[in-house]
């Protein structure tokens, strides 16, 4: 039996609820597994066993604000993680498991002082590239590769919800490089080869990487009948989905417009976790739902849907693609980051990142000729079963 922390900024939405199901599986096999994150208000409202928080919400808060303007962090945080490790050292860990540390909740020199002094075996799991760059957590849309050498006149610093006020990613790409390397055990996972591939021309080549796929809840994604398309008046419509929670133009929103101006009468685009900003932006013609009840009524959308529309722009190994494949829906996504490795030709068109006209291409082929089947879609998504996934993180537990 082995006794592991796993930490991770937040206990709920994809990165949470894969480090739950980690967890989950790991004790099932007889370890005990304690998992952490921010003390926020949204992660409070989560029961979950073996909790625990790491800092308060007015330290939080502090932190934030000094991070935007200097682009460094605070000493609450600071204190917070000392806090925190003087928990964790009651529990005496045989490994800990990091996910995502962005988001301004625990300071990396502290942790990973720890980390290295008491040479503790460690496994990182990426979910995007946040680890090896300066500052951002993708730069495909920017186009830079600052990070393979050392990042500096950052792009993108007052962008996305790691904003800062001042450009601090020279300094901060030369510290994640001192504090992050050098750790005597520690694996990185990956959930796509694209990411493995990028980490292997980053400064954590000195680790071993080793790919293990995102999984899914095959119990809750599968087809499930609705009254979706009568509730909606498109019965006789080629329904075309999107699904994101953050729309903009890395999710492909501005695509989605455009589309709604080429696609005639007989089409009906449908987007998922839209806000009152977002639907300001689209055309009348398209369906916009806010957020789902629960992933079942999620599910019950896919299943609806006759194809399943991606283009994003920047992502590691999207659950969405999963998730609408086991309902049965076929796949069309641009060619970026992981999301083509999801599928293959017999649930699934990629088409070049970017290339409306490809995408309105390909779904006017699905409508036209019909080429994928139900079954073969919900084949492929067989081979991404959560317990399958997540097992593999118990075995490199050992």
């Amino acid at each position: 039996m082995k006794t592991i922390v796993e930490i991770n900024s937040v206990n709920f939405g994809s990165t949470g609820n894969i480090m739950l199901q980690i967890a989950d599986e790991a004790n099932k096999k007889g370890n005990m597994v304690y998992v952490a994150c921010a003390n926020r208000r949204s992660t409070r409202r989560k029961k979950v066993e073996r909790q625990i928080f790491i800092s308060n919400r007015f330290f939080l808060q502090i932190n934030e604000i000094i991070n935007k303007l200097t682009g460094r962090d605070s000493l609450l945080c600071k204190i917070s993680t000392l806090l925190f490790i003087k928990k964790i050292k009651k529990i005496h860990p045989d490994i800990i498991h990091l996910h995502n540390l962005h988001g301004r909740y625990i300071s990396l020199p502290v942790l990973f002082r720890y980390i290295k002094k008491n040479n503790i075996r460690t496994i990182w799991t990426l979910h995007d590239c946040w680890t090896f760059t300066g500052h951002c957590t993708y730069f495909d849309i920017v186009e830079c590769d600052k990070w393979k050498t050392g990042c500096y006149n950052c792009p993108q610093y007052n962008d996305g919800y790691l904003r800062t006020w001042r450009d601090g990613s020279k300094k901060m790409y030369a510290r994640k490089k001192k504090w992050l390397t050098g750790v005597k055990d520690m694996t990185l996972v990956t959930p796509s080869k694209w990411l493995a591939g990028l980490v292997s021309q980053s400064f954590l080549r000195e680790y071993p990487v080793q790919v293990i796929n995102n999984g899914i809840d095959l119990s809750i994604f599968k087809p499930t009948e609705s009254n979706f398309r009568e509730k909606y008046h498109c019965e006789d419509k080629f329904v075309v989905l999107g699904v994101a929670f953050g729309w903009g133009r890395r999710k492909g929103l501005d695509v989605f417009i455009e589309l709604a101006k080429r696609l005639d009468e007989r089409f009906q685009i449908v987007l998922v976790g839209t806000s009152e900003e977002v639907e300001a932006q689209l055309p009348a013609n398209v369906i916009c739902i806010r957020q789902t009840q629960n992933q079942t009524e999620l599910a019950k959308i896919y299943t609806a849907a006759d194809v399943f529309a991606n283009p994003t722009r920047e992502d590691n190994y999207p659950t969405v693609n999963m998730e609408a494949l086991a309902c049965g829906t076929p796949v069309i996504t641009f060619r970026t980051g992981g999301s083509p490795e999801v599928i293959d030709d017999t649930c699934g068109i990629v088409v070049e990142r970017g290339c409306i006209n490809s995408m309105e291409y390909s779904i006017r082929e699905v409508f036209m000729h019909r080429p994928f089947i139900a079954d073969k879609c919900i084949d492929k998504a067989k081979t991404f079963n959560m317990h399958t996934k997540f097992e593999e993180y118990v075995q490199l537990y050992g």
